[in-house]
Formats: structure tokens, C-alpha cells, sequence
């Protein structure tokens, strides 16, 4: 997969449907034009590439997201594997680990639901907040298994941020390279030691919930950005949104896909984060994982 030259934003979702589990409309993010209208913007931002983390069990449409691609010019890459419960379908209780594994491998080789599109990503794969249900681990050993048989990168949910110490366990008993996993949402665990302790593990760090003030606020991101720039991590953090409902929508009151662009880039640097470390999150770390 060739990267475009540009900004990458890489935990997003160009459409995501977790409407039925969490009883809420809102959670169908499905509106075709303001989602153009958004990423023209975003390229228009020097966004050039988009991680589209939406995969089997949470309503991926592939050629919705191909359609987007095509009416806005960003190059957006697909995923597959299995979120977590109580969003995973039905194959992943009946099926084993291996042929969980054998489905995550064929859509990499052979495309998704026989589209020609093949998935680069395998994520996202998550787990809960206070343990890993039986049924997450097995989609965690089997994303492993793909992982190793087709070098892909993964990239996780934390439950607010928690786990992820548990998680990279898991990984390193495969022999999982740490350095193409991306640990994402951290930023909600509100413990600077303890996304200190992930990166020292091998593996990447998303600061990806930007903008999302109802669980931590925007000043502590930029804090803790800063100080781990300063200890010399920029090349291990990357940044996103990780938009998945209509009201984190700019037409519907929301942020929107460019409030990182906007508001928080200016934000990391007035509190003196230096140019060098913006493009490390935002271009050059994305390349080396995903590229």
C-alpha cells in the first residue's frame, strides 16, 4: 500500500453502525454528504490519508467508503478483525481462533466481501473496561496469528484507555512486532505513567479521543503530549478524532473531522511542542506503521 504524502488521521471511521447494541440512532454514522463535505475539507488541510478502523461486526461498508474516497481524493485504508463485545457477530463465538484468523488473513490477501479492496489494518480489535472477555482474547490471539502470517499492523480499543498493559501480554506471547501496534485511546486513562509504561513496552500510543471534553479535557491532552514529547516519545504518538456519530459532526453541532487541524495542533503549539514533533505524530509515525 502506497502512503499519500501528507497528514494521516489513523483511528477514524468514514461510516460505523453500533446503533443496534447501544439502542441509540445516533451511533449510525451514515451521512453520506456532510462526511464529503468534511474530508474535502480535511484534504484541503493537507490530510492525505485516513486509517478507517470500521470492521466486521460494526456495519463496514466498503463501498460506501470507496464512494467517499473517490468524491474527496484522500486515500482511506480498510481493516478488518473484530471490535468487541457486545458488538461482535455471531462467527465469533461459533468459529475458532485459527479460523478467525484464516477470515482476517483472507480479507488482507484476497479483499473484503469480495470486493477488490483488501484490508491493511487489522483493527479495531478492543477489550472492556475492567477485564478481557473469553471472546476478545480469541479475537486478540487470532489478529496475532494474521499478523504474523501478513505483517499488517493492529491497532486496539481500550475501554477507556484501560487494559493495555493486558493487551500487549497477549501480542508478545506471538511474537507480535510492537512497534506496527498502535494502543489507541489513552488519552482517556488520564495517567501519564501509565501510557509512559506502553510506549517503554515497544508499541504506539493513540492521543485519538480529541476534542471529546465529557471525558478529559482538551488541556490535559496537550500536557501530557507535551511532557512525552520532552522525555523524546513523538516518534511513538499518533493523533485522530475517531468520529463515530452523527453529533460529533460539524452540521450537527459536533467538533467535527477538522477540530484537530484547527484547534488542537495551535493548542500543541502554543504550549511550545515544537514543528518537528507535530509532523512526527502527524505524518511520519503514521507512515512507518501503516505505510
Amino acid at each position: 500500500m502506497q502512503f499519500k504524502d501528507g497528514r494521516t488521521y489513523t483511528h477514524e471511521h468514514v461510516t460505523i453502525d453500533l446503533s443496534g447494541p447501544k439502542q441509540d440512532e445516533d451511533c449510525k454514522l451514515d451521512d453520506f454528504d456532510e462526511t464529503v463535505k468534511e474530508f474535502k475539507t480535511l484534504k484541503n488541510q493537507n490530510v492525505c490519508n485516513i486509517i478507517d478502523l470500521t470492521n466486521r461486526g460494526m456495519g463496514r461498508n466498503v463501498d460506501y467508503v470507496m464512494k467517499v474516497k473517490e468524491e474527496t481524493g484522500i486515500n482511506i485504508v480498510c481493516s478488518t478483525g473484530y471490535y468487541k463485545e457486545p458488538f461482535l457477530p455471531k462467527e465469533v463465538y461459533d468459529l475458532s481462533e485459527k479460523e478467525l484468523s484464516k477470515i482476517m488473513i483472507d480479507e488482507i490477501v484476497n479483499g473484503i466481501e469480495k470486493s477488490k479492496v483488501k484490508a491493511e489494518v487489522i483493527g479495531e480489535i478492543g477489550t472492556g473496561k475492567e477485564n478481557i472477555k473469553p471472546e476478545e482474547e480469541k479475537v486478540f490471539k487470532a489478529a496475532s496469528r494474521a499478523h504474523i502470517e501478513t505483517g499488517k499492523p493492529i491497532v486496539t480499543h481500550t475501554t477507556l484507555g484501560r487494559l493495555g498493559d493486558e493487551q500487549i501480554k497477549i501480542f508478545k506471547a506471538f511474537n507480535v512486532n510492537l512497534d506496527k501496534v498502535v494502543i489507541s485511546h489513552v488519552d482517556l486513562s488520564g495517567d501519564l505513567n501509565y501510557i509512559v509504561r506502553l510506549i517503554d513496552e515497544g508499541v504506539n500510543v493513540a492521543f485519538d479521543t480529541i476534542g471529546k471534553i465529557k471525558y478529559k479535557p482538551d488541556e490535559m491532552r496537550v500536557d501530557f503530549i507535551k511532557e512525552l514529547c520532552s522525555m523524546g516519545f513523538s516518534s511513538k504518538i499518533v493523533l485522530s478524532m475517531d468520529i463515530t456519530r452523527k453529533s460529533h459532526l460539524k452540521n450537527k453541532g459536533g467538533c467535527g473531522y477538522s477540530f484537530l487541524i484547527q484547534d488542537f495542533l495551535p493548542k500543541l503549539k502554543k504550549a511550545g511542542v515544537s514543528e518537528k514533533n507535530i509532523e512526527n505524530m502527524t505524518e511520519k509515525n503514521a507512515v512507518r506503521i501503516f505505510g
